[in-house]
């Protein structure tokens, strides 16, 4: 199968702009909004939400850095990656409606652990979920409220999400390796 390009950088602008005003409208604005974004590429991505976001409300939103390694019920099976600083905006999250964003959505365990490391920085009012690309298999019960581009997928193919922050180009891509296993 090779690999190829599933969303090329205006694609990617477009979901995220839509995402944007779909979390406004949910949210009825901006007032008690927090962004949490995922390291490492969820972060990015949250930032350029509140960047849309502020955009659109002439207003900024609060965005914070949720690390969700020490967190993971899949520690034994999975490398442990260096972790990212958790960084928290001021006002904190009691309260608030903080919407978790990631690049991909798989099997659930990254959101469950970012439940959890939520848990430890306060008590929000509600907790929302937006993910760039939402690739099915699920092994917990956990949906995304805000989706960039539903993406079908096998547990063999390789989902990539490549940003300009992180990677220096903007592009998500799907591939076969049956190397790679069961990874996002």
């Amino acid at each position: 199968m090779g690999t190829r390009v599933v969303l090329e950088s205006a694609e990617i602008s477009r979901a995220l702009t839509r995402i944007s005003h779909e979390i406004i409208e949910a949210n009825k604005g901006v007032d008690g909004l927090v962004l949490a974004g995922i390291p490492t590429r969820g972060t990015f991505l949250a930032a350029r939400i509140a960047d849309i976001i502020s955009r659109i409300e002439g207003r900024s939103v609060p965005t914070a850095s949720l690390d969700v390694t020490l967190y993971r019920d899949d520690l034994a099976q999975n490398p442990t990656r260096t972790p990212h600083p958790t960084d928290m905006p001021a006002v904190g999250i009691d309260g608030c409606t903080v919407v978790l964003v990631d690049d991909v959505l798989y099997s659930g365990r990254t959101v469950r652990a970012a439940l959890d490391a939520l848990n430890d920085h306060g008590r929000p009012k509600a907790v929302r979920l937006a993910a760039l690309i939402d690739r099915g298999h699920r092994e917990l019960p956990i949906r995304a409220d805000y989706i960039g581009k539903n993406l079908p997928s096998a547990k063999h193919e390789r989902i990539s999400v490549r940003l300009v922050e992180h990677d220096g180009i903007d592009e998500v891509t799907i591939s076969s390796d049956d190397s790679v296993g069961d990874r996002a």
